[in-house]
């Protein structure tokens, strides 16, 4: 069981938000695009059902769940608290077959497409999904052997073969200390993006969501950013 973040305090997430904001801009800035560009999400792993009405309270409006079953059980709660939905949701963990079903009903994007089996589930279930549901195609960039995502030479026919929109592409970088080292997946996959005229870029955390955005991001997952 992961460890849930305690202690969340609106006043403080606020804050934070706040900073991101602030440096998404300067990042935007300096590479001559305009900042309104950038969405902002707050990933909710590790986050409790009850802490949510706190991410609403702070100024957060688009979050992303890792877990299916997590993705249900915090959907339902942050509607029966106010009769509504708190939240735009995305999808950002990795998407397993079977659990397509119990996603599709409740997201916008799913960021994390890269098997042909999801591919199948989503066209099975596609009466069941959200209105306007699209998907983002998860690309190892860096070719890393065992990591999730499809090579950079299969998105032309991964695309064609999608029951639903591509509205974009999704990678995470090789995990490094320096995030100067990720600029290099950032710029490949931008690259991709642009050869093909897909608008949305999921890139960026915590760690390097500023070089993301000088690379062109259009999504930040951002997670202990804002609730430290």
């Amino acid at each position: 069981m992961a460890q849930l973040i305690s202690g969340l305090r609106a006043e403080r997430i606020r804050a934070n938000l706040a900073q991101v904001h602030g440096d998404i801009a300067q990042a935007a800035a300096s590479a001559g695009r305009d900042p309104g560009e950038v969405e902002v999400l707050a990933a909710t792993k590790y986050v409790s059902v009850t802490d949510l009405p706190i991410l609403a309270e702070a100024g957060i409006r688009l979050v992303g769940e890792n877990r299916a079953q997590d993705l249900q059980t915090k959907i339902a709660a942050s509607r029966s608290s106010i009769g509504g939905e708190l939240f735009a949701w995305d999808f950002i963990g990795q998407l397993q077959s079977r659990k397509v079903r119990a996603i599709v009903p409740h997201v916008r994007l799913i960021h994390s497409v890269a098997t042909d089996s999801a591919l199948r589930e989503l066209a099975r279930h596609r009466e069941q999904a959200r209105p306007g549901l699209e998907i983002l195609v998860e690309v190892n960039v860096a070719r890393e052997p065992g990591k999730a995502g499809i090579s950079p030479e299969e998105i032309d026919a991964f695309i064609e073969r999608s029951p639903v929109p591509v509205a974009g592409l999704m990678t995470m970088p090789p995990y490094a200390t320096d995030p100067e080292n990720s600029r290099r997946s950032f710029q490949a996959l931008r690259t991709l993006a642009d050869e093909r005229g897909l608008k949305r870029l999921s890139m960026g955390t915590s760690q390097d969501y500023r070089v993301a955005v000088q690379e062109g991001a259009t999504i930040v997952r951002i997670g202990t950013r804002l609730y430290n």
